[in-house]
């Protein structure tokens, strides 16, 4: 184990014990929850968002006795869910799953009807998952340095897709272009999947993609990944390397974690930061996030507060440089 793997793993393992010695008594001795809870996906079924909310969907119904039932309302890059969180009761019985695009939000659209990081109280974070620097077989690049050289010597040539303005994908295409200063066009689809059809067909010839909907194409050769988008290399892709080995201080990345209504009672929040911490430390849990690419985030509710400003004022800055609008 490297180094740095060694002192993550011993920190959170650390942590994993904290949070063993420090339930919370008042949280267990509410009767929270009495009845069935929502948990709100601002996107579609099937994405990043929606699997990591029904694995933690399950693992809640059966630890705490009641039904939560995941609830899809996709639009506007999410914000139409987290609007309904926004004006739901903060009563623990209506929660968000939280991810990127909420951070994006903040900056990208000039007029929502709520403050993402005043009016939803964090719960949890979860898990982080790197995208993947995809490149169609026709680019006739193998590593970082390759492409940045043959971007510069075709300036505006190079089409990259991503799931939309600004989806993750998007904006970290835009974070490398800003800090590598080449020029592509951008392709927006409505979501990863058709991005990567195009990909195939060679109609784009790169992709900041998701790590789970890449594998049979990495696999069967059919896209070469040439760089992983996280600040550390992925275990489900060893051996390749990451963007900010050529690129410093260059980092990006899918996360996940649980928000609820401000105001929801801090008691609620603790039995829910808790449990989602104890599903982390599972170890069969932590071998099924692994084989989608994902590295756990422990924490309490005031970290995953801190990391969310932060991301929110990281995206805010490419935003604000590249000019992007919402359509």
């Amino acid at each position: 184990m490297v180094p740095v793997q060694r002192r993550r793993f011993l920190r959170q393992a650390a942590q994993a014990a904290g949070f063993a010695l420090f339930a919370p008594s008042v949280a267990w001795a509410l009767d929270y929850p009495t009845k069935p809870v929502r948990i709100i996906v601002g996107f579609s079924a099937g994405g990043g968002p929606d699997i990591v909310a029904r694995l933690i969907g399950q693992w809640l119904s059966e630890r705490l006795g009641q039904a939560f039932v995941i609830e899809n309302r996709p639009g506007a890059g999410g914000n139409i869910g987290t609007e309904a969180v926004v004006r739901a009761p903060p009563d623990g019985y209506t929660l968000l799953m939280i991810a990127p695009p909420n951070a994006i939000s903040a900056t990208l659209y000039d007029k929502l009807n709520f403050n993402f990081i005043r009016d939803i109280a964090p719960v949890a974070s979860m898990i982080r998952q790197p995208l993947v620097v995809l490149l169609n077989p026709s680019v006739p690049a193998k590593t970082i340095p390759e492409f940045v050289a043959y971007a510069k010597a075709n300036p505006g040539k190079i089409n990259f897709a991503s799931a939309g303005i600004g989806s993750t994908s998007h904006i970290a295409s835009e974070l490398f272009m800003m800090m590598t200063g080449i020029k592509m066009l951008h392709i927006a689809y409505r979501g990863s999947a058709p991005a990567l059809t195009d990909l195939l067909g060679g109609q784009v010839q790169v992709e900041f993609a998701p790590m789970p909907e890449s594998f049979e194409y990495i696999r069967a050769g059919r896209l070469r990944a040439v760089a992983v988008t996280t600040a550390t290399r992925s275990g489900a892709l060893p051996y390749v390397p990451t963007v900010g080995e050529f690129v410093p201080g260059y980092e990006a990345s899918s996360w996940y974690g649980v928000g609820a209504p401000k105001t929801t009672p801090t008691e609620i929040i603790e039995k829910l930061n808790y449990e989602i911490n104890a599903f982390l430390v599972e170890p069969k849990n932590q071998v099924l996030l692994a084989e989608l690419g994902a590295t756990v985030m422990l924490g309490s509710s005031a970290d995953f507060g801190m990391f969310i400003a932060e991301e929110t004022e990281k995206w805010a800055k490419v935003i604000k440089f590249a000019g992007i609008k919402p359509v």
